[in-house]
């Protein structure tokens, strides 16, 4: 979820902002998540995963902090010290969804979908 609000943010933003990813844990990238940004003309493939320790450690300041984890996990959500306005977004894991390869395609493009509105949403407002 992470990965692809940065994605969006930064090819809708234009420059105005810079988005940055980080998680709990570190992890790999979910390779059905990397398929259906390419099918948004979006290569997030060579993308590194982060965690927030890694941000924290280098003392990254930020303007606005949103979390994205769905709300069953919400307690579990990275918190990220700093003067950054926190703004919460939930959606569904797409690496805890069960299902066939064709379920779980369908599944992670409405949880896309789902984040570039939010995206948009927020850029222009």
């Amino acid at each position: 979820r992470s990965q692809m609000a940065e994605a969006f943010i930064n090819k809708f933003s234009e420059g105005k902002y810079f988005a940055e990813s980080a998680g709990i844990e570190g992890g790999k990238l979910n390779p059905v998540v990397v398929q259906v940004m390419k099918e948004e003309g979006i290569d997030i493939s060579a993308n590194k995963t982060k965690t927030v320790d890694e941000m924290l450690a280098q003392k990254k300041q930020f303007d606005f902090v949103i979390t994205v984890c769905d709300e069953a996990n919400a307690e579990r959500c990275p918190l990220f010290p700093g003067g950054g306005k926190k703004i919460h977004w939930g959606f569904p894991d797409p690496s805890a969804f069960k299902g066939t390869e064709e379920e779980k395609i369908f599944f992670i493009r409405t949880v896309r979908d789902a984040i570039k509105e939010k995206v948009k949403f927020f850029l222009d407002h």
